[in-house]
């Protein structure tokens, strides 16, 4: 991108944002069919993902590890909650801080969702290398952005 003339920098298919942007619609929609099984949607499924890794974490950690607002956190944890796969407690230290806490069907729907990280390497078609490579370049990405907004 930084050797094209100046006239080419404006068009859509120059633009990194729009290979970012298409890519992780495109990843997203591949997850649905998958994510439909275990009635879950990519949002719900990056929640879990967090609580089965972490399961007791404040509302607070998992919105700053998904960087997701309250605004937009709550309804989400709402339906979760209503789906029976999470509760919103107290924690015990502070009763200040809410804590989220697995529920048995939380923690069973784990098993269930073991085989989606491989079955969507292999949608993907790319070799372990190369997603490696992918997700750090896209991790260093979000982090000098996150760093330049603070």
């Amino acid at each position: 991108m930084a050797d094209q003339p100046n006239g080419n920098l404006l068009q859509l298919d120059n633009q990194l944002c729009f290979a970012l942007y298409s890519a992780s619609n495109a990843i997203v929609r591949a997850y649905r069919p998958l994510l439909e099984k275990l009635g879950l949607t990519y949002p719900q499924y990056l929640v879990m993902l967090v609580l089965w890794d972490q399961d007791g974490c404040s509302v607070k950690a998992l919105g700053e590890k998904l960087y997701l607002d309250s605004g937009t956190l709550t309804p989400l944890l709402k339906r979760l909650e209503g789906k029976g796969l999470v509760i919103r407690a107290r924690s015990d230290e502070d009763e200040r801080v809410r804590v989220l806490r697995l529920t048995e069907q939380g923690q069973a729907l784990k098993q269930q969702a073991a085989d989606i990280p491989l079955k969507m390497r292999d949608l993907l078609s790319i070799s372990d290398d190369q997603l490696t490579w992918l997700k750090s370049h896209c991790e260093l990405v979000q982090q000098h952005l996150h760093q330049d907004s603070e």
